[in-house]
């Protein structure tokens, strides 16, 4: 006997369960977001974030306050990715948001080209401290880029007999918001990632050694949030809102953070705003022009 209540149906519900659990819990502005996608996409959506926010604790922290020194750290994120592509070939994991995530990459398309890079990006945290401009963009594209490719081949495949790829168009849109999204992350966070976890993202600084400027920064992070803008209508119709509200956000983001100036601060928008972007969102408002 199998059903919804039974075997795999049962175990597939279990591992979405876990992965939104996740979702909730580490990221409101995330999970806000994520409830403007339509039922069709909204739990592969969450399966990758969920399996995002793991390999991310094991370099970001999380590993090593529980005593877990880097070489170790190294070895637990090498078997994470291990364990995901494996996953991802067989359609079966013991890991929850293994699982949950490998179920998503079967049905949408999303390969061993996307994982990899992805966790590379990963491995990199545990042994660089400063990245150059060729190493930034390396990154970027592992941890940002590739998630939001990752997210672009659920809007396009979820539910379809066969995954198809993405139109260029729509991947290079994919990229820059992923991009932007770090960017936006790296300076809103650099007191705590150059003072707490010694890592410069961005070589942003005074001295003769750092070479780029906030300004710099964030005039990059407005042409990738506008050309990424410009390709959100042409997104499938359940998806455009959330993605919408996840791009006015860090629009958002950005217009504070070059009003801030070198504030050590953190940046934040405040819940009210981001409650007034995903109403916006909601009624079919375009994304909103970066810098303006």
């Amino acid at each position: 006997m199998s059903d919804d209540t039974t075997g795999i149906a049962l175990y597939d519900q279990t591992a979405r369960d876990a992965a939104a659990v996740v979702i909730s819990a580490y990221s409101t502005s995330f999970g806000l977001a994520a409830r403007l996608l339509g039922p069709r996409v909204r739990p592969h959506v969450r399966n990758i974030y969920a399996l995002v926010r793991v390999a991310d604790e094991i370099v970001d922290g999380s590993a090593a306050q529980a005593g877990m020194p880097a070489a170790a750290q190294r070895r637990v994120l090498d078997a994470l990715e291990d364990e995901t592509l494996i996953a991802v070939e067989e359609g079966f994991s013991a890991n929850l948001i293994v699982h949950a995530f490998a179920r998503t990459a079967r049905e949408c398309g999303i390969g061993p080209d996307l994982v990899r890079p992805f966790f590379a990006s990963m491995r990199t945290d545990l042994d660089v401290t400063a990245h150059d401009a060729t190493s930034h963009d390396s990154y970027v594209y592992g941890s940002a880029e590739v998630v939001g490719l990752m997210c672009l081949q659920t809007f396009v495949n979820a539910g379809a007999d066969r995954p198809k790829p993405a139109h260029p168009d729509l991947v290079d849109g994919a990229r820059r918001l992923g991009a932007a999204f770090q960017d936006v992350n790296f300076l809103r966070d650099l007191p705590h990632d150059v003072g707490s976890l010694g890592r410069d993202y961005l070589g942003v600084g005074t001295t003769e050694a750092c070479t780029v400027s906030r300004v710099d920064v964030l005039d990059r992070i407005d042409a990738d949030l506008d050309a990424a803008g410009a390709i959100i209508p042409r997104l499938p119709a359940d998806c455009r809102r959330a993605v919408t509200a996840a791009h006015d956000l860090f629009t958002a983001l950005s217009r504070r953070l070059r009003r801030a100036g070198s504030t050590t601060e953190r940046v934040r928008v405040p819940n009210s705003v981001k409650l007034g972007l995903a109403a916006r969102a909601t009624v079919g408002a375009a994304p909103l022009r970066a810098g303006s």
